[in-house]
């Protein structure tokens, strides 16, 4: 995040970017995705350790989409105590982990899915029903014909439901109960969750030692 002058780290974005270059990983990760499945565990948190032993973590992270799971959950909590405890990479600092979570009508998420719209090129977001290009279907800074993912339709917007409520909402009440845990309204304007999610994150960090 530019601001604080720390990582975004998408483990969707690296399981695209290894579907896109046909990758082994790519390759057993496009069909559960294209099912709206959550790729296994292991494959999952073994991206996260290679990605936190690169430089540039050690002041923090963000990681988004991560973790899904309680498997992935209790990982990424192991990982960051050895290191805390070792004093040296990732959280050198001994900076607490802190969880927020986005909270989005079903309705509206299920808008936001179906309505992206990704340009190949520049990888600028678009949405058909909220932030739609100036002309249709093409990119406003380079003319690109914009994509839709091959995941983001209706059906696999439903199978992710289906996967959130079995496994990701039981993510929540692991960190909730840590009190490490805030959830903010995701449906107003972008500056005002930003606003939010700061507010949170300064709220947490007062106080969890």
């Amino acid at each position: 995040m530019a601001e604080f002058k720390i990582p975004q780290i998408s483990t969707g974005e690296i399981l695209r970017k290894n579907i896109a270059n046909g990758t082994e990983l790519g390759l057993k990760a496009k069909g559960l995705m294209e099912a709206g499945l959550f790729v296994d565990d292991e494959t999952v948190n073994g991206m996260v350790a290679a990605r936190l032993d690169e430089p540039g973590v050690e002041r923090g992270f963000i990681l988004d989409g991560y973790p899904r799971t309680l498997a992935q959950a209790g990982f990424i909590d192991a990982l960051l105590d050895i290191y805390k405890k070792s004093g040296t990479g990732v959280n050198a600092l001994h900076l607490p982990l802190l969880a927020i979570s986005i909270r989005v009508d079903e309705d509206e998420l299920l808008r936001r899915i179906t309505g992206r719209r990704i340009c190949p090129t520049c990888k600028r977001s678009y949405n058909i029903y909220a932030q739609p290009p100036v002309k249709e279907d093409v990119c406003d800074f380079d003319g690109t014909k914009l994509e839709q993912r091959a995941d983001d339709t209706e059906e696999t917007f439903r199978e992710r439901m289906v996967e959130y409520n079995s496994k990701t909402a039981h993510v929540l009440e692991h960190y909730g109960g840590k009190g490490c845990f805030d959830e903010v309204d995701g449906a107003r304007s972008v500056d005002e969750v930003t606003g939010s999610i700061k507010e949170a994150l300064r709220r947490l960090r007062q106080s969890v030692v």
